[in-house]
């Protein structure tokens, strides 16, 4: 249903505090919502058609910290019996894939766990993920 596909996408309470609530007409390209808010109204459209294979492409870039992990934690139930493909730059949300397919131009150099993948000393994931941890700590002291 539209309210559960809204729930998973953490979406409903914003829904709920529209005017119309899920008959709100948002206008073109939802203009008037946030970033964030378009990103999980697209999560809950996706969701809602309960595709057996889900392809998303930053999903989570401009949720907070808290909003993206309960998304992400309402994804993997509700994929439980699905494939999922999270296209991302953030080693929070990759640290949850069951497989991570390390991508440079175009094709895949290195393919494991998370962990598994942060063994390699000389691995390109790991050097990928130590710079962007690092960029993470920099960003959030300046």
């Amino acid at each position: 249903s539209v309210r559960a596909a809204a729930a998973t996408a953490c979406a409903d309470e914003f829904i709920e505090a529209l005017p119309g609530r899920y008959s709100t007409e948002l206008g073109e390209r939802g203009a008037k919502l946030s970033t964030g808010q378009r990103q999980r109204i697209s999560i809950a459209r996706a969701v809602a058609k309960d595709a057996p294979i889900l392809i998303l492409d930053e999903p989570t870039a401009s949720l907070d910290v808290d909003t993206e992990r309960a998304v992400l934690e309402r994804l993997t139930v509700w994929g439980r019996d699905k494939v999922i493909f999270l296209i991302t730059h953030r080693i929070r949300t990759i640290r949850r894939a069951d497989q991570v397919l390390f991508v440079e131009h175009g094709a895949v150099v290195e393919q494991g766990s998370h962990d598994a993948l942060m063994n390699y000393p000389d691995g390109r994931y790991r050097a990928f993920a130590s710079r962007e941890s690092l960029a993470a700590i920099n960003s959030n002291h300046a």
